[in-house]
């Protein structure tokens, strides 16, 4: 089964986290099927970017989201673009 999930980068003391799609039984930061998105948890405000329209691909194909990037997804939701004028 396919989970999109964090893999842990970074210094020890001073992670940032991918958003990866990975197979359920790999390591936390073995080798993934695809980037979908960047969180950098030390800046401030938060960093986080996402890129939704691979991610609802992947949910749409089978893959879950983990506990953590479910809520990531809730708190940065897709930026609408402005209409041209």
């Amino acid at each position: 089964m396919l989970m999109i999930r964090l893999s842990r980068f970074g210094k020890k003391k001073k992670p940032f986290y991918r958003v990866v799609v990975i197979e359920k039984e790999r390591a936390r930061d073995g080798r993934d099927l695809e980037v979908v998105g960047h969180y950098n948890p030390l800046t401030s405000p938060k960093k986080v970017m996402l890129k939704h329209d691979r991610i609802e691909h992947w949910v749409k194909n089978g893959a879950q989201l983990s506990d953590t990037v479910k809520s990531l997804v809730e708190k940065n939701p897709p930026v609408a673009a402005e209409p041209a004028i």
